[in-house]
């Protein structure tokens, strides 16, 4: 069993792979880096009653992962470049040959992914801990839970100012209810969760353009989501909008969220032949 082990600035993501086929996968969130990296592992051996002498090795990746120089619990331990983790996991779970990667967490890092090769193409501090921090200051919420149960009963049109507030007759290629400015338009009976929807739908948005943007003048029309954030409820209505008006295909896959961390298994040196994509 190899596990891979995607040590974020605020979760670890972690996937056991054995025989190349998933086994079991969690999140957790610590206080630090080096003390999430080792609750994940004993949650997970814990959880799918995996003993250690299954796991013949370790592939870290992620921002923390710099943190941790040893071998962990006396096994072979690896580090594997993020930037190929998030390609190659995100082509094995999407089923795709090429695609513009984006990967949401505390930051969002954007990829170009195929199978002879992944490119950093760009990123940007805009995120989940753009998220966090807005609703923090402006709603006085910093858990994502709750920041989210908050946005389920929000609407945009009490905060944000729509093409349709400024021109009194249709724009080509400007639907009526896209986003001219976001929180250009708050009302004083905007209430928290219009301002938690706000936000989320802010990020997003900002998002979602860096995504077209990139591929302007690129052949590639796929663009995979993955990371923390592609589980939020909002990120897919904001999506189908952008397909509409930009001609890509967005795909959320399935287990979005542990893309990295399977990218890591995936091109750890003991993948096993048929499961790895190291070149």
């Amino acid at each position: 069993m190899i596990l891979g082990i995607d040590v974020g600035g605020s979760t670890t993501k972690i996937i056991g792979l054995e025989n190349g086929k998933p086994v079991g996968m969690l999140q957790v969130r610590a206080a630090d880096q080096v003390t999430s990296m080792y609750g994940a592992i004993g949650n997970l051996l814990r959880e799918h009653e995996i003993g250690l002498e299954r796991v013949s090795s370790i592939a870290l990746t992620g921002v923390g992962a710099s943190f941790i120089d040893e071998q962990i619990y006396g096994i072979e331990t690896c580090k594997v470049n993020e930037f190929q983790a998030i390609g190659y996991g995100a082509l094995h779970l999407s089923g795709l040959d090429e695609a513009l990667v984006v990967s949401m967490g505390t930051g969002t890092a954007l990829v170009r992914a195929a199978k002879d090769g992944v490119t950093r193409v760009g990123g940007s501090g805009v995120g989940g801990g753009a998220i966090i921090g807005l609703a923090s200051q402006m709603i006085g919420k910093s858990d994502v839970d709750a920041i989210l149960a908050l946005a389920e009963s929000g609407s945009v049109e009490n905060v944000d100012l729509s093409v349709r507030d400024i021109t009194g007759s249709e724009i080509p290629l400007l639907a009526p209810n896209l986003t001219a400015a976001n929180f250009g338009k708050i009302k004083s009976t905007a209430s928290e969760s219009d301002l938690a929807l706000g936000i989320i739908n802010m990020v997003f948005e900002t998002i979602g353009m860096l995504a077209v943007l990139t591929l302007r003048n690129d052949t590639i029309r796929d663009v995979v989501m993955t990371g923390t954030l592609a589980t939020f409820p909002q990120l897919g209505p904001m999506l189908a909008t952008f397909s509409d008006i930009f001609e890509l295909r967005f795909t959320i896959p399935p287990d979005a969220v542990f893309a990295t961390a399977l990218g890591a298994a995936l091109i750890s040196p003991d993948s096993p032949p048929g499961g790895s994509v190291r070149d």
